[in-house]
Order: C-alpha cells, then sequence, then structure tokens
C-alpha cells in the first residue's frame, strides 16, 4: 500500500507547515510555495505509478479557483487514488459507498466551503500585496491623515490636534487629562479608549502597522518623534504599576505609598480650619482593616523622608545592576540594522541579473523592513541616557528642591516602584522599593 501527501501553502499569507506532520507512514510528500509544481509532478507520476491514498488538508489546496479543484479532484480519482482531506469530512472511498443524499448534502457544503474560502484567500492575498508594496491597509484613515495616492498624507487641519494630545499626555502622563484637554479646547470628544489607541498607534509615529501585528517603519510623515514615541511608551509601562487614577494625580507621591501595617494603598488627603486658608496634607490608609485604624501621617515629613533616601540609596541601587553596558546594546543593534539594510540594497542587483524573480525579491524585502523596524523598536525603547549619570544628578537633594510638584511626581515614578511606611509604635519609618 503507497500513501502520498501534499500540502500547499501561500508564502504571502502563512508560513511553510512542517512536511513531517504527516508522520512517517507516508511513503512521499509534494510540497508546493505559492506555485502547484510539485502537484503537476505529483499528477505525472501517478499517472505511471498511482498510490492507494493520498492525504491533504483541505480540498482548497488543489487548485485556485472551484474548476481547478474540482478538474484535479477528477484526475486524481480517475486514476483510483482515494483522496482524503484532513480537516475536511471528505474521503472519496466513502463518498462512493454512502448513500447518495447525504453524498449530495455534503458535497454541497464543500463546494461552499470552497467558493469562500476561494474569496476570502483572493481578498488576503491583495492585502498582502499591498503590504509588500507598503501600502496603506484598507480602511478609513486614522483622524490628523487623509489617504493619499501611495500613502498617508498629513491632514492640516486636525494634525495639530492629535499633536497637542500627545504633548499634553508627555507633560503630565495623564491619559484621561489629555482627553480633557481635547474636549475642552477643541471641542474634540474622544473615548479614553480611544485616547490609548492613538497612543499606541504605529501610523502617528510614521509607521504602517497591520492587521498580523507586523509594522514596517517610514513609510509616511510622523506626527510623533521617536524620542516622544519612546517617552510615551515609557509612561504608559510606568502608569500601568500605578494604581486607577493616580496618573495625573496633582501631588507627587500619590499612588506610591502603602502601609507596611494594613498594606492598605494611602492616599493624600488635605485639610483645613475653619476661616484659615493654610490647608494641611496627610497620607491615610484607604482601605484599613485594623481596629484601631492606622494613623494619617503628615505629607512633608514623607516627602522629606523619601527625598532623603533616594539621594542615599538610590547610587548604591544603580551601582549594585549588573546590567550591560548602553553603548555596547546600542552599537550591536545598530550593526544589524546596517547589516539588513546592506542586504535590501542588493535585492534590486540580484533581480536584475536573474538570481531572484521579482516574486521573491519582493517578499524579501517586506521581510526584511519588518525585521529592521523591530530592531529599531528595541533601539528606541532604550533610554537616551545612562541610568548612572542620571542617579548621580538626582541624588543631590537641591535638586528636587528646586522641582515643582508635578516634576518631582514624573521623576519618582520613573525609580520608585512602592514607598512602605513600616510603623513603629507612635514612631514610623519608610522603605524604597525600586523598579530595578
Amino acid at each position: 500500500m503507497k500513501i502520498i501527501a501534499y500540502l500547499y501553502s501561500d508564502p504571502l499569507l502563512e508560513p511553510s507547515p512542517d512536511p513531517m506532520v504527516w508522520g512517517l507512514e507516508v511513503d512521499r510528500v509534494y510540497q508546493d510555495l505559492g506555485g502547484r509544481q510539485q502537484l503537476q509532478q505529483l499528477l505525472d507520476q501517478s499517472k505511471a505509478e498511482p498510490a492507494n491514498y493520498l492525504l491533504i488538508r483541505r480540498l482548497e489546496e488543489l487548485g485556485d479557483s472551484l474548476e481547478e479543484v474540482s478538474d484535479r479532484l477528477t484526475q486524481l480519482e480517475a486514476l483510483g487514488i482515494d483522496i482524503i482531506a484532513t480537516e475536511q469530512s471528505y474521503s472519496s472511498s466513502q463518498l462512493s459507498n454512502g448513500d447518495s443524499t447525504d453524498i449530495r448534502a455534503n458535497l454541497l457544503k464543500l463546494l461552499s466551503e470552497i467558493q469562500n474560502y476561494q474569496r476570502s484567500r483572493r481578498i488576503r492575498q491583495g492585502y498582502a500585496r499591498n503590504r509588500l508594496k507598503a501600502l496603506p491597509p484598507p480602511g478609513k484613515a486614522p483622524y490628523g491623515y487623509r489617504r493619499g495616492k501611495d500613502r498617508y498624507i498629513l491632514d492640516r487641519s486636525t494634525a495639530p490636534v492629535v499633536k497637542e494630545f500627545f504633548e499634553q499626555f508627555l507633560l503630565y502622563g495623564s491619559l484621561r487629562a489629555a482627553v480633557r484637554y481635547l474636549e475642552k479646547k477643541y471641542s474634540k470628544k474622544i473615548s479614553v479608549s480611544t485616547g490609548r489607541r492613538w497612543l499606541t498607534n504605529p501610523i502617528y509615529r510614521g509607521d504602517l502597522g497591520y492587521q498580523n501585528g507586523e509594522v514596517i517603519s517610514d513609510t509616511h510623515t510622523p506626527i510623533l518623534n521617536r524620542e516622544e514615541a519612546a517617552q510615551i511608551d515609557r509612561l504608559l509601562r510606568r502608569n500601568r504599576r500605578l494604581p486607577p487614577r493616580t496618573a495625573s494625580a496633582a501631588r507627587s507621591l500619590a499612588g506610591l505609598v502603602v502601609c507596611g501595617e494594613c498594606q492598605s494603598h494611602m492616599t493624600v488627603t488635605s485639610v483645613t480650619r475653619p476661616r484659615k486658608d493654610q490647608e494641611y496634607l496627610y497620607l491615610r490608609p484607604i482601605s484599613c482593616p485594623q481596629h484601631p485604624k492606622c494613623r494619617a501621617i503628615a505629607y512633608e515629613k514623607v516627602l522629606d523622608n523619601t527625598i532623603q533616601r533616594i539621594c542615599q540609596e538610590l547610587p548604591r541601587a544603580v551601582a549594585g545592576m549588573n546590567v550591560p553596558s548602553l553603548d555596547g546594546v546600542k552599537q550591536s543593534l545598530s550593526s544589524q540594522i546596517a547589516n539588513k539594510q546592506d542586504i535590501l540594497e542588493q535585492l534590486p542587483a540580484l533581480t536584475t541579473s536573474g538570481v531572484l524573480d521579482s516574486e521573491t525579491a519582493e517578499l524579501r524585502a517586506y521581510k526584511l523592513r519588518t525585521e529592521i523596524s523591530q530592531l529599531r523598536s528595541r533601539l528606541w525603547a532604550l533610554p537616551p541616557v545612562n541610568l548612572q549619570a542620571i542617579a548621580q544628578a538626582v541624588s543631590i537633594p537641591q535638586f528636587w528642591c528646586d522641582l515643582s510638584e508635578s516634576e518631582r511626581r514624573f521623576y519618582f515614578r520613573e525609580f520608585i516602584r512602592q514607598i512602605e511606611i513600616m510603623r513603629q509604635d507612635k514612631a514610623w519609618d519608610l522603605q524604597l522599593v525600586f523598579i530595578f
């Protein structure tokens, strides 16, 4: 008994499947990538020495249209080959021996599946060819852009609105505050989820992002430059560690302080006296289960102690980190990008000389561009300066005294994951938990 198998895949749409997926009992595997040369070879060899069984995943792999599939099924079954589709309820022998009503119903269902699949694949192939040419995906252009002939073009009336949204987020680190700013100044109402998508959308960074998750960089004019985009990514990562609605809090310690006794986060509260303008700030637990409840602590005292501890402990913590040289990492990534750029520039010459056909060259160029985009993303995500140099600068007490509360909030969240208040009778101490 002879068993053969056939695999077909379109490199534009899917990775090449493993020929060993059929197991060791298969005598030979024919596999095509894009074209169907191996399928024609299978038909020619089967005329001289037909197999008993042909295994395929789906009937659609036998052709690009319903007519092609039907014609090749007829040829194979005329040779006495039993065709088994492993992902569909199709087997030549069962169809020939089954009830005629069931056979007709099953065939009609299969024909409908094949038609729908072929239609879907033609649409996906069209999208894939557009990706190879770095054309924008289908659909309406994002707010701030309009569609040009082959790329997105800045919309001069709406691009400044998006730009100010990003600037507000970079300034205050608050998504909700940036959303409110747009509504107040431009009467542009967007949801918080829409604002979050704007912050992460590669199109605003001059890149094209596709549904398969791949990104091609530098395809059109950006609204965000690379430094701003990297800072936004760092702010988003930082804000995810904080309790809800503390990203834009007025006080720099908001969302960072935890009571070591009851493990409750502590909120900043203000107290005023009747007919007095002076305001007193305290940190108190939000949901303390203790009886009696943990006492509030003066905000200014915790702030002063936090600054003193940062000046003492941050340089030691950074010095004890075992991290690779930032310059070395940047040099390695830049070298990999340059190597792939060199290969990309050689493709036109290889196509002209006949070493590569145009379709293979386009596919290779697309893969190189996506790999370059991934490497650039890693490069842009690196800190702009050395962490040790920053630690030395912020370890000077005067540095913190000259900052506003919003500026202190920014630096606190760059280094501190949590501030834990350790209570000892009526006294207390604090412990800093750094991010690294």
